[in-house]
């Protein structure tokens, strides 16, 4: 599977975002991640479909939707018509997972399912052959700048051999605590889409974006 950056803007300077913005595209970030919190299923609040629709004219990069928010279903077409590409959903905030995936697919874009780093794998086991992607939290959401937790990288791992044991063609994402320390070992337990907030919008972005870019090669 292709290895792709995902700077989360969560990290990023909202009064000058467009500047931000091309920054990242000049560096070869393939996609723009979208942390969207509710305050209910994770503690803070972040953006919603206002900003997305904003940005959306600023880039032509993959917007990679993270929804950390319950009963994400009422919200999917609203974010589709913002400018989504791929939606990801959290097991742990769905009532019906199943008929939520299908729900993003049948709105034209790539689906995606999130667990938190203490949920099993085996909570989405079965949906496993529906989706595009699978995100696996490195840390607790909510918050960004937090540390790696360690256990998460086995995750990483097992689903990878889970993916190659069942012949699919998911990527593995991660999200949370990824650095210049962490990435070449998400990257060696199978991850290929790498989210980065801080790592990427602390200093020189552009910089900081291509040296991620250059570990993943």
């Amino acid at each position: 599977m292709e290895k792709c950056l995902a700077p989360s803007i969560l990290s990023a300077d909202f009064g000058i975002i467009k500047e931000q913005l091309e920054l990242i595209d000049e560096a070869g970030a393939q996609y723009v991640h979208f942390d969207v919190m509710d305050g209910v299923f994770v503690p803070s609040i972040s953006f919603g479909i206002p900003v997305l629709r904003t940005i959306r004219k600023y880039t032509d990069r993959l917007f990679d939707v993270h929804l950390m928010i319950v009963d994400p279903e009422r919200y999917i077409k609203d974010f589709v018509d913002a400018g989504a590409d791929i939606i990801t959903v959290h097991a742990e905030a769905c009532k019906h997972l199943d008929a939520t995936i299908d729900l993003i697919k049948k709105s034209g874009v790539m689906a995606g399912v999130a667990i938190n780093p203490a949920t099993p794998l085996s909570e989405i086991q079965h949906v496993l052959e529906k989706v595009d992607m699978v995100l696996i939290m490195t840390v607790n959401p909510g918050f960004g700048g937090q540390s790696l937790i360690p256990y998460t990288i086995d995750k990483v791992r097992e689903l990878s051999v889970m993916a190659r044991q069942k012949k699919l063609k998911i990527d593995i994402e991660v999200d949370g605590g990824i650095n210049d320390d962490t990435i070449e070992d998400v990257l060696e337990a199978g991850a290929n889409i790498i989210v980065a907030g801080s790592a990427v919008f602390n200093g020189d972005i552009k910089a900081n974006a291509e040296r991620l870019l250059e570990k993943m090669q």
